[in-house]
């Protein structure tokens, strides 16, 4: 009980962080507008994706976009939640990365369901190679579950070997 209760939590705290940035921006940021946070480095800056990453899918219709964005993301979060919550024996490692896949699925899932859209709102130019597109931190938790899972499969599939 307590296992699962500690996914819950880890997976709300997610949410809840996703929620609270996005929210702050929503209400403080006016649209395209930059805050340098870290001189040219590090920039606020809010945009409203109505795809998914890096604005695949906003030219879909609107029933696609039901489907894709929205109704194929609520099954696939919920069969991983389901799987999460069941497998007692998952190495606690990757429990935590599926947590912030799940929680960040949702974060950004709560976004296109509520309001058609996502907000997203950072962005990293360290010149160079190293610039990403703009980001929210259901971003954050997506990208660094799935880096973690990555590397735990690599790492757990060598020593099968």
């Amino acid at each position: 009980m307590t296992r699962k209760f500690l996914i819950i939590a880890l997976i709300l705290l997610n949410i809840g962080c996703d929620q609270i940035t996005k929210n702050a921006v929503r209400k403080n940021v006016e649209e395209m507008e930059q805050i340098e946070l870290v001189g040219k480095k590090f920039i606020l800056t809010k945009v409203e994706n109505t795809g998914a990453m890096l604005g695949f899918g906003s030219d879909l219709s609107p029933t696609l976009k039901i489907i894709f964005l929205q109704a194929i993301p609520v099954i696939v979060l919920l069969i991983l939640l389901a799987r999460v919550l069941r497998n007692s024996k998952m190495n606690k490692w990757l429990v935590f990365a599926f947590a912030c896949v799940i929680g960040g699925g949702i974060g950004n899932l709560i976004d296109r369901i509520a309001h058609g859209k996502v907000t997203d709102f950072f962005h990293v130019d360290l010149g160079g190679i190293m610039r990403t597109g703009v980001f929210n931190m259901a971003d954050v938790s997506v990208t660094v579950g799935a880096i973690l899972i990555l590397f735990l499969s690599l790492r757990y599939r060598k020593l099968e070997m």
